[in-house]
């Protein structure tokens, strides 16, 4: 028997850096969910001085830079902390916030995210993976991505704050969403909310205040790759760029920054199609970790296998170094997870689920999908 995946209770941050198969990774969470063009500029220079030039885009609208050395890690930290990408103060910077990368300069989202980090310092002490979402245009659009906290439109069209694991919230007055989210902090804490880990598996009440019938509107979808009012969205495959590109995407004429997606998408802001390098549409459907080598904690190659099954599944398939399911926490049409160097498979199932077939080579795998009619 295998023995199970080390499940961490941190993330990586800037400050404190995750080892990987493939080196350290760091993590940097720019502000807004935007990096400007100078900025893009800098991300690519620390990334190949410093590590392999690979970057990730996480479900959490950050950049992860992979293959940073034990050694000289902390040489990378200056020019991000003098870019403005990097907190000075190791708490502040290991608050995560996801932002709708839609929002416009004023807007509601602007306005709270913008309030929120002002505020950031009167936030209790929070367990590591404690992120905050605001997501406060027309419809909200960040529902399936991770955040314990979160203001969003509700189908009345006022604002609302409503905890994950929970399906309704309360209404928040104008101006006040910050300190909504940060009072809800406050009772996570005192509540005994470390215990749980995350917001989604508190049992505790919510404060009266915090707890109301109120639904998030409904329709709001994630951004499209192709031509976008802020410029030109761009898929990732797999959510990675390289430090080489991401400096050819600064220097396109007209480019003012990059806004991050949890979607592994990318918005170059001021780019037209006609002045992209070309680039087809991306396969968003099919969702794979790192696999190995990079991740210790996977015993297969996880993209590559990923690529070639996804033409024999119909919907949505997730390949998964292990059962940790980095990817993808939500259920798949097809999962593929590896154990010991070969593949267990399921269907409609997480990566942790029970496999319908365990013990498959790749080539067994495509057998499996051609010959089962609810996967391909």
């Amino acid at each position: 028997m295998s023995a199970a995946p080390l499940v961490r209770g941190w993330c990586p941050t800037a400050w404190r850096p995750m080892a990987a198969g493939d080196g350290l990774i760091l993590r940097v969470r720019p502000r807004l969910g935007r990096v400007s063009r100078e900025q893009m500029h800098v991300v690519a220079d620390v990334a190949r001085a410093h590590g392999s030039g690979l970057i990730d885009v996480t479900n959490r609208a950050a950049l992860q830079l992979r293959g940073l050395r034990e050694r000289d890690w902390t040489s990378a930290l200056d020019p991000l902390i003098a870019a403005g990408l990097v907190d000075h103060d190791p708490v502040r910077e290991g608050r995560a916030m996801l932002v709708a990368p839609d929002w416009r300069a004023g807007d509601d989202t602007h306005r709270i995210a913008s309030a929120l980090l002002e505020q950031i310092d009167a936030l209790p002490p929070l367990p590591g993976k404690i992120g905050f979402a605001v997501d406060a245009g027309a419809l909200p659009v960040l529902g399936a991505s991770p955040a314990d906290f979160r203001i969003e439109r509700a189908a009345t069209g006022a604002l609302m704050i409503r905890p994950d694991g929970r399906p309704t919230g309360a209404a928040v007055a104008d101006g006040d969403e910050a300190a909504a989210l940060i009072a809800l902090a406050h009772w996570f804490h005192q509540s005994g909310g470390a215990r749980a880990g995350r917001m989604a598996r508190h049992a505790a009440p919510l404060p009266d205040w915090a707890s109301d019938t109120l639904s998030p509107a409904s329709g709001g979808v994630a951004m499209a790759q192709g031509d976008h009012p802020l410029g030109v969205a761009i898929g990732l495959p797999f959510g990675r760029i390289d430090a080489d590109t991401l400096d050819k995407l600064a220097a396109l004429p007209g480019v003012t920054g990059l806004r991050l997606t949890p979607w592994r998408i990318v918005l170059v802001e001021g780019a037209t199609s006609a002045k992209l390098p070309h680039v087809g549409p991306v396969d968003l459907s099919v969702d794979a970790c790192v696999g190995a080598p990079a991740c210790p904690q996977a015993t297969v190659e996880t993209r590559t296998l990923a690529t070639r099954l996804a033409p024999h599944v119909a919907g949505r398939l997730h390949v998964s170094g292990c059962a940790k399911g980095c990817a993808r926490a939500a259920p798949a049409d097809v999962v593929v997870t590896g154990r010991v160097g070969r593949f267990d498979v399921a269907l409609n199932a997480r990566a942790d689920d029970a496999p319908a077939r365990s013990g498959l080579s790749a080539d067994d795998l495509i057998a499996f999908l051609e010959s089962h009619p609810d996967a391909a």
